[in-house]
């Protein structure tokens, strides 16, 4: 054993754990930290954001592209609580975190002492597990335990705050991995009675539709995927953050779910008699009006999460487990099936759709830019491969739903909490997690300002990242809603913004501007030729609209076109 600090404990279990690259910002009760990781530049990757949920989003990005947990290290305080939207949103969207906050001395906990706020308190509803660490030689333990929950069962975000007194205390350092919690079971025990009656149904089902989310590709079970679908023949749509899970064209693949999803998927979902829904939670903007939702199906549900289960689709069948080994299991006892009419049904919906809505956005016959070609021209550039990282807002549903996927994790977006200003910094994690593929930001004028200064850290870490921005002056979800639903009073939506153009060159980025469709071959030639990040800046329809459009609480197939 050595005798060492708990802030060296710290950086040690860290590498221990597989960390590679940790994005953060120092600060007062966190300079112990900071003065030991001078000591393991060679070993540890310190990306320097320039805000706190920078550091958060940054984390995200990088475990949603490798994987791999992400990790942000700040300071007490405003460090801790400018890390709370990113926490929340990791929560959500079932993103592996381990976030590290300096805390005061553990004799001025409780004292309002400078810089000090409840950490744990805070971050408890949005976190899988939120510890305090007052001794150093409870450090190694608690980060050991924390890479666990994190990365294990559902995946999710976890805090360990750790008092100052508690990184400059002496330990004698031993490493041991945590694999088991006896409070906690990760994997769900497969119920062989449930995998019968669910291969049951399927097998006698005539008109099967599987719902595909995230569960999918956090359980890497793409390939058992494919053999089910295939072996039942089944169409299948995909969540937002499912996308990726199935290449864009797969046969079998039938499009995006939900409020701003194909009408295909949308309609057939309250056409099928079968409805397996797979690693997905039934989420208010896939489903709508639950009323109207699928009722003539029988629905199975296979998830990780017990409480998701009947939260708010009440099931047929519940099939607790990993997805990987779920579907395997079913797909053991599945009949070889044809369901050639079924799934021949779909075309006349997406031939409704070309001609109604992907036609006029895709391939306008006037001279206004339109959101959609754009991302459709970047996509194709990149040969379908790149990763895709969204801000939120049109420049996110215009950007999921035009952009083309042909390899897992390609799809890095802030589904669940909607977070303006996920974009940026997301890409920059993004960039670092996977350093070989290329990564298309698109971004609205409204997200991109949101953190702007997180093109410091693209300047200083010299990342290369293509980032687009689709701008319409106008903050356009939501002066979309103003015009739809509140007779077009455009409050507080218009938007007077800066010369992007300046601001790029400031911090020695690639930029160029284009107003007109003739430029934008040429634009985006320029971009991906540069060497180093491009700033894109097209100005499109400033009163475009995503469409189709599922309306809030509305029955799904009841779209606006």
């Amino acid at each position: 054993m050595d005798k060492i600090t708990g802030s060296e404990a710290l950086l040690r279990t860290l590498i221990a754990e597989g960390v590679e690259c940790i994005f953060g910002y120092p600060g007062g009760q966190a300079i112990p930290i900071y003065d030991m990781l001078y000591d393991y530049k060679d070993k540890l990757r310190h990306v320097l954001v320039r805000h706190e949920q920078g550091a958060t989003h940054a984390a995200q990005g990088y475990a949603r592209v490798s994987g791999k947990v992400g990790v942000a290290l700040v300071t007490s305080g405003p460090g801790a609580t400018n890390t709370i939207t990113g926490i929340a949103d990791a929560m959500l969207d079932s993103t592996p975190m381990v976030v590290v906050t300096g805390q005061v001395p553990s004799p001025l906990l409780g004292t309002d002492a400078f810089q000090e706020v409840d950490v744990i308190g805070i971050t408890l509803p949005i976190t899988k597990w939120a510890y305090q660490v007052r001794h150093a030689e409870d450090v190694a333990w608690a980060v050991s335990r924390a890479f666990y929950i994190a990365s294990t069962g559902r995946p999710g975000p976890v805090v360990i705050d750790i008092a100052k007194d508690a990184q400059v205390g002496t330990v004698d350092y031993s490493y041991k991995p945590v694999d088991f919690i006896r409070s906690y079971q990760p994997w769900p025990e497969i119920n062989r009675e449930r995998i019968e009656e669910a291969a049951e149904l399927i097998n006698n089902a005539g008109k099967p539709f599987a719902l595909v989310g995230q569960g999918v590709v956090l359980s890497g079970a793409e390939e058992e995927l494919k053999q089910f679908l295939e072996k039942a023949d089944m169409p299948a749509g995909s969540t937002m953050l499912g996308l990726s899970a199935m290449p864009s064209d797969y046969r079998l693949n039938k499009g995006m779910l939900g409020m701003h999803g194909n009408i295909g998927p949308n309609r057939k979902t309250n056409e099928c008699d079968v409805l397996v829904a797979i690693g997905m939670r039934f989420d208010d903007r896939v489903t709508g009006d639950l009323k109207t939702y699928a009722k003539q199906a029988k629905i199975i549900h296979l998830d990780i999460d017990n409480s998701e289960v009947d939260k708010n689709v009440k099931v047929d069948v519940k099939v607790l487990g990993d997805a990987k080994v779920s579907l395997r299991e079913i797909t053991k006892l599945l009949k070889p099936a044809e369901h050639s009419d079924w799934i021949a049904s779909f075309a006349q919906d997406e031939e409704e759709e070309y001609e109604k809505v992907i036609k006029k956005e895709l391939y306008p016959d006037d001279a206004v830019l339109r959101m959609g070609e754009v991302v459709r021209k970047v996509s194709e550039a990149t040969g379908n491969r790149a990763v895709l990282v969204t801000d939120v807002g049109q420049n996110q549903m215009m950007s999921v739903r035009y952009f083309k996927y042909s390899q897992t994790r390609s799809v890095i977006t802030s589904g669940g909490l909607g977070t303006m200003g996920f974009g940026l910094p997301a890409a920059v994690g993004a960039k670092i997690g996977a350093p070989g593929r290329t990564v298309c930001l698109f971004t609205g004028d409204g997200g991109l300002q949101m953190t702007l200064q997180e093109l410091g850290t693209v300047m200083q870490e010299k990342l290369d990242i293509k980032i687009i921005l689709l701008n319409n002056n106008y903050l356009g979800m939501v002066r979309q809603w103003q015009e739809l639903f509140f007779h077009e009073r455009y409050s507080y939506t218009n938007m007077e913004n800066p010369d992007f153009t300046s601001i790029a060159k400031a911090f020695r980025i690639g930029v160029r501007e284009i107003w007109k469709r003739e430029e934008l071959d040429d634009a985006i030639k320029e971009m991906f030729d540069c060497k180093g990040s491009f700033l894109l800046v097209a100005h499109v329809e400033k009163n475009g609209k995503v469409y189709p459009m599922v309306p809030a609480g509305g029955c799904i197939t009841e779209m606006l076109y």
